[in-house]
């Protein structure tokens, strides 16, 4: 399988956002996507997230979506929000390439660490990063407040 594993252009990003829409199903939260493809836009050219994507004759297929944080405790972080390679071309390796891009880019920037969050029923997702040596924290709990829902798909 020739898969491409690049970072992503301005016009990947409906591709992108796509992939993003299929991850929500996946995680049975479709309606939680209430941004749309404006916002990633605006988001890439401020230079706010970063994608990294996986090319199969001519298809973005899977993609690695972050960004740079800090830690108070660690330095400087890149999260990656959002991971996803379509369901029907996993076991082929794809997901572990775009994870070493993930990571390699991380390196790359001088990150103390990389981070990521991964629900605790996905066990295939629990099992893949097992593969890695990565440590999955279940003693710090998610705390957040919505500001502003926006609708404008």
């Amino acid at each position: 399988m020739d898969v491409s594993i690049r970072k992503a252009a301005r016009t990947d990003l409906p591709a992108v956002y796509g992939l993003v829409c299929q991850l929500a199903e996946y995680e049975k939260e479709p309606q939680a996507v209430t941004v749309g493809v404006e916002q990633y836009e605006e988001a890439y050219g401020q230079n706010l997230i970063d994608v990294i994507v996986a090319e199969l004759g001519g298809e973005i297929v899977g993609i690695a979506l972050f960004y740079l944080t800090f830690s108070t405790w660690k330095g400087k972080c890149l999260y990656l929000e959002d991971f996803y390679v379509k369901p029907t071309l996993r076991q082929y390796g794809i997901g572990r390439k775009l994870f070493d891009a993930y990571l390699n880019e991380a390196r790359r920037l001088g990150a103390r660490q990389a981070k990521w969050q991964v629900l605790d029923w996905n066990q295939p997702a629990l099992n893949f990063y097992e593969k890695y040596d990565a440590t999955i924290e279940k003693n710090w709990w998610n705390g957040k407040i919505f500001l502003h829902d926006s609708q404008d798909k």
